[in-house]
């Protein structure tokens, strides 16, 4: 079948124009000047027939048909990327990982070693941002995914809290973490010993604000309402106690010995095995949001990424024993 397009030159500026909205910074992105990316949106139109841009005096937008055009040539290009991977097979540099901080720091980083001992030919590098927390469905790491698609040389996939729903994705479910409270073990004894939930009341509740809004597009909190009212504690005040800024620093605080904290049962399992943090009470609190591992369709089967797919796939299906260790 004989196909009549437009140059691949075009199209792939029309989608660097499409997707920063700007002809100045598409110019930058195809290493033209942005005179030169204005002459090929106009080439582009004429070939169609219509307007792809609502062109402003300041700003610019697509038009219903440039819109509705942009998902299939972003498509387009990502076939023709997964057609190039599947002939090349072989990819030379690193395999880059981008998680949330904690679950980087408190899950990922202990069980690398082994990864790295069955797969030393894979060069990893491990990056964290706070963007992989995706409350509302619009994880900025994803956009990035699709940028590296241009890098022949590197692989990066992410690991995102959130809801899972990334069109144009592969998106592979790690697990739903639990939240329990934790506290440093000496908070188990004394005048004040947390015995019951109803103890809290004479203990510092320290706050993750990371986990407000967790579920994608809802204005409810998930904390230490929910928890109390699952444990059916009544007259304390949800709200009282220091906040922090993600899950590591309230991690922090609790290890100190400042409160007790929230956390995700499957980020504190290595510290309560060690003894340096205790769950006072194991009434788990399910997430209403889960991990999931997210690539681009056409690195998925490179070697380094179908390594770490299986790897990871296998780590988070591990069952654990009650301290926390790995039963295999």
């Amino acid at each position: 079948m004989s196909y009549r397009l437009p140059s691949l030159a075009l199209l792939r500026t029309f989608e660097a124009a499409a997707r920063h909205l700007s002809f100045k910074k598409a110019a930058a992105e195809v290493c033209v000047t942005p005179a030169a990316v204005s002459q090929q949106i106009k080439a582009l139109e004429a070939y169609v027939g219509v307007p792809l841009f609502h062109r402003m005096t300041r700003a610019l937008a697509l038009t219903d048909q440039g819109s509705a055009m942009l998902p299939k040539i972003r498509e387009g290009f990502d076939c023709l990327a997964a057609a190039l991977e599947t002939t090349r097979q072989t990819v030379t540099g690193p395999l880059t990982v981008t998680a949330p901080p904690s679950f980087a720091s408190h899950w990922l980083v202990p069980r690398l070693p082994d990864f790295s001992r069955a797969h030393p030919d894979v060069a990893l590098r491990l990056s964290s941002t706070p963007d992989a927390i995706d409350r509302r469905g619009e994880a900025a790491v994803v956009e990035r995914l699709r940028t590296g698609l241009r890098s022949t040389s590197c692989s990066e996939v992410a690991i995102l809290y959130g809801n899972g729903i990334y069109p144009g994705h592969v998106v592979e479910k790690l697990f739903a973490p639990d939240y329990v409270p934790v506290c440093a073990p000496a908070l188990l004894a004394g005048d004040t010993a947390l015995r019951q939930p109803a103890d809290l009341a004479l203990h510092v509740l320290i706050h993750d604000d990371t986990l407000h809004d967790a579920r994608p597009g809802a204005d409810t909190h998930f904390g230490w309402a929910q928890w109390l009212a699952l444990a059916g504690v009544g007259g304390i005040d949800a709200r009282r106690g220091p906040r922090f800024a993600n899950a590591a620093l309230a991690l922090a605080a609790a290890l100190a010995g400042h409160g007790v904290a929230l956390a995700s049962r499957p980020l504190i399992e290595s510290r309560v095995a060690d003894g340096s943090l205790a769950i006072p009470f194991d009434i788990p609190l399910p997430s209403p949001c889960a991990y999931y591992l997210v690539m681009q369709e056409a690195i998925a089967q490179r070697p380094a990424v179908a390594a770490f797919r299986a790897w990871l796939a296998n780590e988070a299906a591990a069952p654990r024993n009650h301290t926390g260790q790995v039963q295999r």
